[in-house]
């Protein structure tokens, strides 16, 4: 039975709404590593790149070809844990043409996903992005925010904030982060993911007593000394992991954890945080021997993979 007859079957199994199922909320994030279309828009270096014209040669049939692989995976998810997941936060989404293209054109166009976006104005025309099952909540409200540097605001991602109500009745509020990279130094960068985590702490202080969640790639590892500007405001459930050893991103061989989930403490004894290692989205490193995620190109050679990233989740028991 091939893959694709798999995951029809288990359309069935996910045709009731995960409201009724109500145990548990399923959250997911993935950097999705340069989910750009396959047009030209004219919007800089990267957007050139990633077109059929451009050095990456990214074709329609390409860019299709990782929809399905991103909307296989959430899919998978749905048969790991027994429901899809009900909020899905991404990083390095080119714009929302991107998710609608997902969400219509894949088998995710048999549920009910909604978007929270907007277009950022960073450098390289990547955004963040929430999608969100209607059958299990509502959004109350949504904003963005800038992180800014000596009252510059950085070229750089906006932090998506979205205050959704369940079904039930329950508050929660969702916060996708995508911090600024190690590019140039890590030293000569610190500044920069300083900036965005006092960006963090500002909104979460606005958040005062609200349940929140807050998701993303940060760019660093859990005892990076900017973390502790959260110490009492949100825990780390990323923390134990990375004590473990364990990791999102494998580089020279070694492991590191910079995708993470972390809650209020009201939130923090009813969740846990797992990293996936999606077998389809693996592959064998020879030179620094052990699997790792497999990218869509390896430098200028297309590889097929979707990301450099493994995907996390966290599950949240209410009850």
């Amino acid at each position: 039975m091939s893959v694709w007859v798999v995951v029809l079957c288990l359309s069935f199994i996910f045709g009731a709404s995960s409201s009724e199922r109500s145990v548990s909320l399923v959250v997911m994030f993935w950097n999705v590593e340069n989910f750009f279309d396959y047009i030209d828009d004219g919007k800089g270096e990267s957007d050139r790149e990633f077109s059929s014209t451009g050095e990456k040669h990214w074709t329609k049939k390409r860019f299709h070809a990782k929809c399905d692989a991103v909307a296989k995976t959430v899919l998978w998810m749905g048969d790991r844990y027994g429901r899809l997941p009900d909020v899905i936060g991404l990083a390095e989404v080119e714009n929302r043409g991107v998710l609608a293209r997902l969400l219509s054109s894949t088998l995710l166009r048999k549920y009910d996903y909604a978007i929270v976006h907007r277009e950022s104005g960073d450098r390289r025309g990547i955004d963040v992005a929430l999608l969100y099952r209607k059958s299990v909540m509502d959004t109350v409200s949504t904003s963005f925010r800038v992180p800014y540097i000596d009252g510059t605001p950085m070229e750089t991602r906006d932090m998506l904030h979205a205050g959704m109500k369940l079904k039930g009745g329950r508050d929660l509020d969702f916060i996708v982060n995508h911090h600024p990279s190690k590019f140039g130094g890590e030293e000569e960068s610190r500044s920069r993911r300083y900036a965005a985590m006092e960006a963090l702490k500002d909104l979460c202080y606005s958040l005062s007593g609200k349940d929140v969640i807050a998701m993303g790639d940060f760019n660093d590892t859990p005892d990076a000394v900017q973390f502790h500007m959260l110490d009492g405001i949100l825990v780390n459930k990323s923390d134990q992991l990375h004590r473990n050893g364990e990791g999102t991103i494998r580089y020279e061989g070694k492991w590191e954890l910079i995708d993470m989930f972390l809650t209020t403490p009201s939130l923090s004894l009813k969740s846990r945080m797992e990293i996936v290692r999606v077998p389809f989205l693996m592959t064998f490193e020879k030179k620094h021997p052990g699997e790792k995620p497999l990218r869509t190109y390896i430098g200028p050679r297309y590889a097929g993979g979707v990301s450099d990233h493994c995907p996390i989740v966290l599950i949240v028991n209410f009850d």
